[in-house]
């Protein structure tokens, strides 16, 4: 086979079912070298060990892209707070279209849900205040919201304390963004994804994005939005490309610019990604840099001198690791010019992203010493957890359990993931933030001693992960259960009567 042919069929096979707002390219014809990014995949997975998926792109061309089994590049991804970007996006078409001012006072438009004696702080604030994360709330306003989960949400987000002049003080604040959700539907007559489909989602191939809504049936806007890796990176690739997609201009380069840049200060660690200023629901980071991100590891970061988009999903803790190896491994690697073909390293990237496999759990297939027919019942507990049993198949095993939602089967694979569906969480898994019912699963299962047993059951769609430890003892069974990540505990034990 010569040269040229042995380069596509490398490249085909990499990058087989890439999104079509994509061209395909190899990383040195855009000035990149194909092994400072296997380099950078190596540090991601050493470093983190809880990346599910991203997408490279330069000069509107995708470079690599990968997904660490049991992730798929098909399955939306929940964004958590990289929702607010796409929240932001929605009030800059509306903007754009006449539909509101940023400038507008969030009391005019809600005159009817004000509190009976409105502070001047309230009456002062702004979308734009909104937008930036500057209301002048001490504190963030979602927690007041979701306990009052069954009242009207603006009406909840209008009475809360206004401290500070709105426009002064930075605050991290999710209401905020369900405001600008509110506003949206109020000034269009539809909601987010409504109002977003033929602006947004159609035109770059976003099929089928769902958002979690209010009681009110508004969209949560600062969370709750589901998409793929791929649809983050085109989102990406709009804001690089100042709005214009396929010749056409979407998105007016004046909202681009404004979103994009530092509106308000927000630290004075020049060290840190998250004090280099925020723009309209749009981090600023060093190197000239922005992004989007959400909770455990959600992306997009965009990279204007080097002309790249980059979207990632995980389910890490520490956000700051992913940004960081690409500013070491990427950032200094980036060429102006074309580099030589390396047929030998492109091979490599490309076995490797074949290969990318989050690790299943170690231990053996077959356990002698314990009797795998006992159903074992719990009294009544906080995971709503009533009965479980453990089953050997020819691919693993079988956890049945059942709980408040009924009987569930949970197909665990030895050395490999096996797909099912699960809904785990007494009252629904909003514990976790997560989307109500059922919920496709991935899990694998070995026996860690004779008398453990561990089930790792990741939550597909989203960046949980859940361990379960079965302690099998004279007089029943202990069940450990920890979550990689949660807002509130992570880890609880279960003993059976």
């Amino acid at each position: 086979m010569n040269r040229f042919l042995l380069l596509v069929s490398v490249w085909i096979v990499l990058i087989a079912s890439a999104s079509v707002a994509f061209e395909k390219s190899t990383p040195e014809a855009q000035g990149l070298s194909s092994e400072k990014v296997l380099t950078w995949i190596e540090h991601l997975e050493r470093e983190n060990n809880a990346i599910h998926g991203f997408v490279l792109v330069r000069h509107n061309k995708l470079l690599a892209e990968g997904w660490w089994s049991p992730y798929t590049p098909d399955r939306p991804h929940m964004l958590y707070s990289l929702s607010k970007s796409f929240t932001s996006t929605a009030v800059g078409f509306a903007a754009d279209e006449g539909l509101l001012s940023i400038d507008e006072r969030v009391a005019d438009i809600f005159p009817d849900k004000l509190p009976a004696n409105p502070s001047e702080n309230l009456k002062a604030m702004r979308i734009r205040d909104l937008l930036t994360m500057s209301t002048g709330n001490q504190n963030d306003t979602l927690p007041a919201i979701r306990q009052r989960n069954t009242e009207d949400w603006v009406s909840v987000f209008l009475a809360q304390p206004v401290e500070h002049t709105p426009g002064t003080f930075f605050r991290y604040n999710t209401g905020a963004t369900y405001m600008l959700s509110a506003i949206v539907q109020k000034k269009s007559g539809k909601n987010l994804i409504e109002f977003l489909t033929p602006r947004l989602f159609a035109p770059l191939g976003i099929q089928n994005p769902q958002w979690e809504f209010s009681p009110q049936q508004i969209a949560t806007g600062g969370y709750g939005l589901k998409v793929t890796t791929r649809d983050i990176a085109a989102f990406g690739q709009l804001y690089l490309q100042q709005g214009r997609w396929q010749e056409k201009q979407l998105l007016s380069s004046n909202w681009i610019a404004q979103a994009t840049a530092k509106q308000v200060s927000n630290g004075d660690n020049a060290e840190s990604d998250w004090n280099q200023g925020y723009g309209f629901q749009f981090w600023r980071c060093r190197h000239n840099i922005y992004r989007g991100d959400g909770a455990f590891g959600q992306y997009v970061i965009v990279i204007p001198e080097h002309d790249v988009v980059i979207a990632i999903n995980s389910g890490l803790g520490d956000m700051q690791k992913p940004l960081t190896a690409i500013w070491r491994d990427l950032l200094p690697n980036f060429q102006s010019a074309p580099l030589a073909e390396n047929s030998v390293a492109q091979t490599k990237l490309t076995e490797k992203l074949n290969a990318l496999r989050l690790p299943t759990v170690t231990g053996r297939q077959f356990n002698l010493t314990q009797s795998l027919e006992t159903k074992y019942a719990f009294d009544a507990n906080e995971k709503g957890l009533q009965t479980l049993q453990l089953t050997e198949t020819t691919e693993g095993y079988l956890l049945k359990i059942v709980n408040d939602h009924g009987s569930q089967t949970i197909p665990c694979g030895y050395g490999k993931w096996l797909n099912g569906s699960l809904n785990f969480e007494k009252g629904g898994t909003r514990a976790l933030h997560q989307a109500e019912g059922m919920q496709p699963i991935a899990a694998s299962g070995a026996w860690t001693s004779d008398k453990e047993f561990k089930a790792q059951i990741y939550f597909c769609e989203t960046p949980y992960r859940l361990d379960v430890v079965l302690t099998f003892k004279p007089a029943g069974v202990s069940v450990a259960l920890a979550y990689n990540q949660a807002f509130g505990p992570k880890s609880w034990t279960l003993e059976s009567k």
